[in-house]
């Protein structure tokens, strides 16, 4: 599935870039552009992510949480 229209990111590019050793959405979106265009993904991202790793979704700071601390 799609998790981010604007850069052609999908759920397996996620898992693709977890099991790559990606550790956070800031280098998931380095890597693959993920959210970088308007960031509605974020968020849906962030869990995928999560999920990839075997954690709860609290672990992975999302870009936007780190934009907003900025």
């Amino acid at each position: 599935m799609y998790v981010c229209i604007c850069n052609g990111v999908t759920d397996r590019d996620i898992a693709a870039a977890a099991a790559a050793g990606c550790a956070g959405v800031h280098e998931l979106t380095m890597r693959t552009g993920c959210g970088a265009t308007c960031g509605s993904c974020v968020d849906m991202a962030a869990d995928l992510l999560a999920q990839a790793h075997g954690r709860r979704e609290s672990e992975v700071v999302a870009l936007s949480d780190i934009a907003c601390a900025a």
